[in-house]
Parts: structure tokens; C-alpha cells; sequence
């Protein structure tokens, strides 16, 4: 599995954007999806993850009911909804892909997209 996320960009704080990460390879309906973060100077943190047929959804404590996870397997793609924006909220995000929900969840997965960046302004 490739991945290949994007949707960063500036807004500014209590804005919203959207992430996507595009999938290819065939094992991509087989896998749990998850969305990391590392921000300046700190280290990767988990934001979210997302079971292989959306039926089950988990997020960091520090997003949890402004970040939405969801994905449309038909489209090998999964999106990342992020509203209520916070200048805390600046990082590079990451997409992950992992045929075991906890691998991902632990940050431990076989499959990583190479980024992209978040810059929320105050």
C-alpha cells in the first residue's frame, strides 16, 4: 500500500480543513487507517484511526469532537475533517495503514504517507 495525503495549508484558528489520504494497492479495503501528527520540536503523537469498513472510529483525547476520521473505500482514500482548528493544531500530519487497527493505533504501522503540513494562525 502507497499513500499519498493532502488537503494542509494555512487557516486561521476556529477554521476547518480537510485531509485525504489517496490509497493504491489492492489490500487497501483490508486495512485500518490512522491519521499521526508531529509538530515543531515534539514527537509524533496519534490524532486518530478508523477500522477497515468504518465501523469503528478513535481519536487522542486533544481532538476528540473537532476532528472527524471517515473514508470511502470505493475510493481507496480516507479523510481526516477538521473543524474548531487551534494554533496547537500546527503539525505535519501523517496517514498510516496497517491490516491490525492496534498496530496503527500504536503508531507502529507498515504503511506511511509522507505528509502533509498544517499551520493554523492565532
Amino acid at each position: 500500500v502507497q499513500l499519498q495525503a493532502s488537503g494542509g495549508g494555512l487557516v486561521q484558528a476556529g477554521g476547518s480543513l480537510m485531509l485525504s489520504c489517496a490509497a493504491t494497492g489492492r489490500t487497501f479495503i483490508s486495512t485500518a487507517m490512522g491519521w499521526f501528527r508531529r509538530a515543531p520540536g515534539k514527537e509524533r503523537e496519534f490524532v486518530a484511526a478508523i477500522t477497515w469498513n468504518g465501523g469503528g472510529t478513535y481519536y487522542a483525547d486533544s481532538v476528540k469532537g473537532r476532528f472527524t476520521i471517515s473514508r470511502d473505500n470505493a475510493r481507496n482514500t480516507v479523510f481526516l475533517q477538521m473543524n474548531s482548528l487551534k494554533p496547537e493544531d500546527t503539525a505535519v500530519y501523517y496517514c498510516a495503514a496497517d491490516h491490525q487497527l492496534g498496530t496503527v493505533v500504536a503508531g507502529t504501522s507498515t504503511y506511511w504517507g509522507q505528509g502533509t503540513l498544517v499551520t493554523v494562525s492565532s
